[in-house]
C-alpha cells in the first residue's frame, strides 16, 4: 500500500516555517545513526538480554535486511508490520525501514487475531515479522490463520524461529548481501511510522508520523531533559507502544547512548540492571514507577545512577511520585503527558527541589501550542477545566482514513485530545479527566465500544455497557454492565471465555461484571457512562481480576 492512498495533513502544515526555524531537521534516524558511525563506531547501543550491540553492527544489520526486504520486492511506501518483544531485531527492523522508505508498523505484543487482522488489513502490510512463540502464545500459527481469513496477501517472517520452519526466517533476511552504505536519501517528510491506538468509536486507528514529527518530539526531549551520550536507558515499556519505540529506539540512536532492553518486566531484574549498567533514565507506565520505588524502599536499594523517571500513559497518583522520590536517593520522578498522536505535551518536572508540582502535576508543555477549550471550542480562562486541544511539529500527519482526520482535528489545525485539564498557578497542566471514552489499563488504551460489540453478540445479552474501574496496580481495568433478556442469566466466565472466543487480547476482559435491570440514557438516547463510571469507581481497587454477580 503506497503512503499516497493515505489522507496525511502535511499539506495544511507550515512546512516550510519548521523547516527553516529547525523545529523540523530534515533528517531520517538513518541519518543519525551514519553519523554516529562516522564518529564512534564501536558506541554500544543496545544491551539484550546481555548482547551488546554496536553502533556499526547495528548500521551493518540495518542494511542488510534492508536489502532482504527489498529482494522479497519491497518499494518505498510499503509497509512492514512486527509483532515483537523487546528485542534488538526491532531496532534492526525500524532502521532498515528508515534506510528504505518503508513504513514501520509496530503492533503491541498482547494484541490477538481480533485486532491483528484489523492492523494488517487497514494497514496493507506488506511484511508480518512475529516470534515463533512469546509467553507460551504461538504467533506463527495465529500469522496462518490471520492469512487465511483475509483477501490481503502479506508475507510472515519468522524472528528467532523454534527449530525448522517452512516460512522465511529473519536471518535469511539478514543473510543478503547489503547494498553500499551510500543509499538515497529518504524524504522526512514522508510517513515512518504507523501505529494504531484504541479509539472510541471501535476499532484501532491508524496513526501517521513522519520521519520529521518523530525527530522533532526526540529533539525537545534532549534538550529539555539535557540528555547526551554518557545516559544509559533501561527501555521496559513495549518497543511496539509509542513510548517504547520513541525511547527505546529513536533516543538511543539519536543520541549515541546505551539502551537496556527488557522483553519482561520484573522488579528484581530491573534494579540489578540499574546498578550494572549505571542507568540514568526509564519512562514507563504507572506500573513501574509504582513497583520499582516499592522494591527500592522495602530493599533499601537507592540506585544512585538514576537521574529521571518519567512516568506516564495511565493516571500516575502523586503518592507514587512522591515515595519514588523518596526512594531512589539521585532520581527525579515525575509525570508526563501525551498520546500516540502528540507523544509528549508535557515534559513534566524534572527537578527533585520542585518535587510537589512533578507529582501533582503533568508539568510544562513543551514543543506544543496548546489551547483549553469548553464544549463550544470557546479557549477558557486560566485555572477553568477544558479540553486539550494541540498543535505543532511533534503532532502525527492524521490517521489512515480521512473521516477520522475530519473528527480529530478542527479547522485550526489543533489536534482535539478528548482530555480536560486545568493550568495552574505554576503555568503546569494538570489533567483533570477525559471527555473520551477509553479504558486506560497499565499506560494501554482499550475501546470500550470495541469490547461491547463483542458482549452485545452474546445471546442472554439485551443491552451492555463498558466502562473503566480502578484498579490498585494497573490504575483501570474494565467494568461491563449487561442487562439480560428475560429469564437468562450469565457469568463472568462466561463473558470471559466469550470474549476470548472472538480473539481480543486479553487485557481487554472486563474485571468485573454487574447485571443490571436497566442502562442510564440521556434525553437522546445515550448510555450515561458518566454515571456508570462513578458506579465503577466506588468499588474496591483490585489487584487482580475480580469476580462479581456470579
Amino acid at each position: 500500500m503506497s503512503t499516497s492512498k493515505w489522507t496525511s495533513r502535511i499539506n495544511l502544515l507550515p512546512v516550510d516555517l519548521w523547516l527553516s526555524s529547525g523545529d523540523w531537521e530534515g533528517r531520517t534516524i538513518a541519518w543519525w545513526l551514519d553519523a554516529l558511525c562516522a564518529r564512534a563506531p564501536e558506541t554500544i547501543l543496545f544491551v539484550d538480554d546481555g548482547e551488546t550491540l554496536t553502533a556499526e553492527g547495528v548500521r551493518d544489520a540495518a542494511l542488510r535486511l534492508c536489502a532482504g526486504f527489498e529482494k522479497l520486492g519491497l518499494v518505498p511506501g510499503d509497509v512492514v508490520s512486527f509483532q515483537l518483544p523487546n528485542w534488538h531485531e526491532v531496532a534492526f527492523i525500524d532502521l532498515a525501514c528508515a534506510y528504505g522508505g518503508f513504513v514501520c508498523n509496530p503492533i503491541v505484543p498482547i494484541y490477538r487475531e481480533a485486532e491483528v487482522t484489523h492492523i494488517i488489513e487497514d494497514a496493507g502490510s506488506a511484511l508480518f515479522l512475529v516470534p515463533h512463540r512469546f509467553r507460551k502464545y504461538d504467533y506463527v500459527a495465529m500469522a496462518k490463520r490471520i492469512g487465511e481469513t483475509l483477501d490481503h496477501r502479506f508475507r510472515t517472517i519468522i524472528v528467532r524461529p523454534e527449530g525448522a520452519i517452512d516460512e522465511t526466517g529473519f536471518g535469511d533476511l539478514l543473510g543478503v548481501e547489503a547494498a553500499p552504505v551510500k543509499r538515497s536519501p529518504v524524504d522526512a517528510n514522508s510517513i515512518k511510522l504507523l501505529m494504531y491506538t484504541s479509539g472510541t468509536t471501535g476499532r484501532a486507528k491508524g496513526v501517521l508520523h513522519s520521519h520529521n514529527t518523530i525527530a522533532a518530539e526526540i529533539r525537545n526531549f534532549i534538550t529539555y531533559l539535557k540528555l547526551d551520550g554518557s545516559d544509559v536507558i533501561l527501555m521496559p515499556s513495549p518497543l511496539s507502544h509509542i513510548t517504547g519505540y520513541l525511547y527505546g529506539i529513536q533516543l538511543p540512536v539519536s543520541l549515541g547512548a546505551k539502551a537496556v532492553l527488557m522483553d519482561s518486566w520484573q522488579v528484581a531484574v530491573a534494579a540489578d540492571l540499574i546498578d550494572e549498567h549505571d542507568i540514568s533514565f526509564t519512562i514507563g507506565a504507572t506500573p513501574f514507577l509504582q513497583e520499582l520505588a516499592d522494591y527500592a524502599m522495602v530493599n533499601d536499594r537507592r540506585m544512585p545512577s538514576m537521574r529521571y523517571f518519567a512516568s506516564g500513559g495511565a493516571p500516575v497518583p502523586p503518592e507514587i511520585v512522591a515515595r519514588a522520590n523518596a526512594a531512589l536517593e539521585n532520581c527525579a520522578a515525575f509525570r508526563v503527558y501525551g498520546s500516540t498522536e502528540a507523544p509528549t505535551v508535557t515534559l513534566g518536572v524534572p527537578d527533585r527541589a520542585r518535587a510537589r508540582l512533578a507529582a501533582t502535576t503533568e508539568g510544562f508543555v513543551v514543543g506544543h501550542d496548546i489551547r483549553l477549550v469548553d464544549f463550544d471550542g470557546t479557549e477558557v480562562q486560566r485555572g477553568e477545566e477544558g479540553e486539550i486541544v494541540t498543535r505543532g511539529p511533534e503532532v502525527c500527519l492524521g490517521y489512515t482514513l480521512a473521516e477520522h482526520n475530519e473528527a480529530a482535528f478542527d479547522a485550526d489545525g489543533y489536534f482535539h485530545t478528548g482530555d480536560l485539564a486545568m493550568i495552574n498557578d505554576e503555568g503546569c497542566l494538570v489533567i483533570t479527566g477525559r471527555r473520551k471514552d477509553l479504558i486506560i489499563r497499565g499506560g494501554e488504551n482499550l475501546s470500550p465500544k470495541e469490547i461491547e460489540d463483542e458482549i452485545y453478540k452474546l445471546p442472554a445479552v439485551r443491552e451492555a455497557a463498558v466502562v473503566a474501574m480502578p484498579h490498585a496496580r494497573l490504575g483501570e481495568t474494565g467494568c461491563a454492565f449487561v442487562v439480560l433478556h428475560d429469564g437468562k442469566t450469565l457469568s463472568l466466565g462466561e463473558l470471559v471465555d466469550s470474549l476470548d472466543r472472538g480473539g481480543l487480547a486479553r487485557q481487554k476482559f472486563p474485571e468485573r461484571l454487574e447485571i443490571v435491570s436497566k442502562l442510564p440514557y440521556t434525553a437522546a438516547g445515550k448510555v450515561r457512562k458518566d454515571m456508570l463510571r462513578k458506579t465503577a469507581s466506588d468499588f474496591a481497587p483490585a489487584g487482580r481480576a475480580v469476580y462479581e454477580n456470579g
